[in-house]
Formats: structure tokens, sequence, C-alpha cells
């Protein structure tokens, strides 16, 4: 077994068969910084020529989840200062998320805890995606008047009906078996049973490991509620989705509104034109592409520092939004965030279908 300094932000190791990414910021809840992609990006080229490491596994350390996103203060001081430091870290990010969807070595995350933003970039583009009973899995960003991203756009948007556009937009945490139901994670392990399902992976296939420990996760709330999201998720305008969903009969429904209009209403409308647009775009590196110019026009717009300073720095929970409803984002408002970057595009090169998994 090889090891790293245990003070280090990425712990990475060796053992037998299997070599392990632990993310290691717990009181940060393990959120990334620039120099965390940047170590995780060159394990996997290591580790991807090295023919005793047959399986990749990424852990969280610490007793609350695998990570909470991207470092969001570091987000905000470059939204306020007018800084690009957070467009290189969301170009170097996506690279990486390709690289997990894209890798030749079964890549395993233990989804367990909290998993959001950024934690889902370099999770739920892995081979095998495990959940827990403690598992909590969103993409919060409209909350802070940013758009998901990290393929997030990719992922929710190939979730049954419009299941994936109500998480995108409400931001709501989602447990195994909801998880699973969106495409999200392909498998659920009891919590208890990580230890045992991590030691056998130092001697035994992805598969066989697998087989052992996967059980029938607790049911989920989704699929009882897809005909009202579905029903209403379908209209064309958030406005409209905000109409159906508060003039639901089913309470769940009205609270969906309620949430929404808590929400960035410019995030809101990006994020909804953002979803279809990646439905049409193709494979992970084209929405990628597409989110890197949502990503960058939102560093600029003051939602972006706003929302952080009211949910992050200051803890008011009263953001201001500009402009503060729906009703007055126009199309010119949303059109600006698709808008070509020049030369300051992000180019990924598609390598084909994502690895289809056969366990």
């Amino acid at each position: 077994m090889t090891t790293s300094p245990n003070d280090d932000p990425v712990l990475l190791r060796t053992e037998g068969r299997a070599a392990h990414l632990t993310l290691n910021r717990p009181r940060a809840l393990n959120a990334l910084t620039h120099d965390m992609v940047r170590t995780l990006a060159d394990a996997l080229d290591r580790w991807e020529k090295d023919p005793a490491v047959e399986t990749i596994v990424i852990t969280g350390a610490g007793e609350r989840g695998l990570c909470a996103g991207g470092d969001i203060r570091a987000i905000h001081r470059d939204a306020v200062s007018g800084g690009t430091a957070s467009a290189d870290f969301w170009r170097d990010e996506y690279r990486l998320n390709v690289r997990i969807a894209r890798y030749p070595k079964p890549y395993v995350a233990l989804m367990d805890g909290i998993v959001m933003g950024g934690g889902v970039g370099i999770s739920a583009h892995g081979t095998v995606r495990i959940v827990t009973e403690r598992s909590r899995i969103a993409m919060p960003e409209t909350g802070i008047g940013f758009v998901p991203d990290v393929g997030g756009t990719y992922l929710l948007g190939l979730a049954p009906g419009e299941l994936g556009t109500h998480l995108a937009l409400t931001g709501t945490p989602v447990g195994a078996a909801d998880a699973l139901l969106c495409g999200l994670a392909d498998h659920y392990v009891p919590s208890h049973a990580l230890p045992a399902l991590l030691a056998g992976l130092a001697h035994a296939s992805v598969h066989e490991v697998l087989t052992r420990h996967v059980r029938p996760a607790p049911p989920g709330e989704l699929g009882a509620r897809r005909a009202w999201i579905d029903t209403c998720y379908t209209a064309d305008t958030v406005e409209e989705i905000v109409e159906r969903l508060t003039a639901h009969a089913d309470p769940a429904a009205r609270e969906a509104a309620r949430t929404l209009r808590t929400k960035a209403p410019t995030a809101l409308k990006v994020t909804l034109a953002a979803l279809r647009g990646a439905r049409l775009l193709g494979p992970l590196e084209r929405v990628l592409e597409q989110e890197y110019r949502v990503s960058c026009a939102a560093l600029t717009h003051p939602d972006l520092a706003e929302g952080i300073r009211a949910q992050v720095i200051d803890k008011d929970r009263a953001p201001r939004w500009h402009p503060p409803t729906l009703e007055e984002v126009g199309t010119h408002d949303v059109d600006r965030f698709f808008a070509p970057l020049g030369e300051r595009e992000l180019r990924l090169a598609a390598h084909g279908p994502l690895q289809e998994v056969p366990w």
C-alpha cells in the first residue's frame, strides 16, 4: 500500500488492485479547489498507465459526505472582484468530468452522505455510482444565482419524464432510491457495508464485490410524484411551471412552487433553457461546452455574488435578485448566457459513447 501525507486535500493510496482517491477537507465538506481538481486529474492519468491498478475508488473524508461542491467562497471573491480564476477552475473541472466519464478502468464513486454540485461531477459520471441510506444528492445552484454545471444538465436531462427539470429548478436533494430512479446512481449499499466493500476491491473485481453487498434501496418519494411533476414541468416557461404547480391539488406540488419563488429568477430561466438545450446537444462534451458559456456569463451577473453572500457569507438568507421577478427576466437576459466566448471557448473532443457497464 502507498499513501500520501494526511494533511493533503486529496489523499492517494493503492491497496491491492484498487487505487483510492479520498477528498480530505472534511471541515469544508470536502469542497473542491482548483488544486484538488488538478491532483485528481494527475492521479487518473498516472493510474491509467499502471497495470497493477484495476479499479479507481473515490470517497470523502469525514462523516458528512463525499463533496458539497466547489469552493463557492473563492467563486464569490471572483464574482465581486471581476476575476477570472473561477473560469480557469471550471475549465479544468469540466475536463475532469469528461475524463471520469471516459475513463477506461472502473471508476467507483461512494456517494455516501452529502453529494452536491461539483461533488456530483466527480461521482455521477463514474462507471459505478453507489448510494447509501445517508445519501443526499442535489444540484442546488439556482439558490445562489447559478446554473447546474459539471454535466448536471446532461445528467438531469436524461432523467425519466420531467424529474430532472424538477430537481434542476428546485435544487431538491434526493435520497438513494430517487437517485437510482433519476439515473444519478447505479447501486444501493447500506453504509455499514462500505468498509467491507472497499476491502473487497483490493483483491476482487468490481462485479464480484458488488454481488456481495448490493441491496434493494429503501422507498423513495419521486416515483409517486411523477404524475404532477410531468404535468407541471412540461410547460414552456418557468412562469407557467409555477402557475401549474400552484394550482395543483397535491401539497407537494404547491410546496415546489413556493420553493421556486425563493430562487434566482434569471437562474431559473437560464436553467430551464440549458436543460432543454442539453437534451438536443448529444454527447456530454457538447453539454459541458454549453455549461462553460453559461458559467462564465453567470460569473459577471450580479445574482451569483448576491446569492453566495446571502447563503454563505452573511447567511441572512435574504438575497436581492436582479431582476427580482420572473416576469422581468427577458429573452435577451437569458440569451446572453449562451453567447459564444470566442477564443475563450471550452473545446472538448468527443470520444464516442460512454462506457456501458454490464453490472
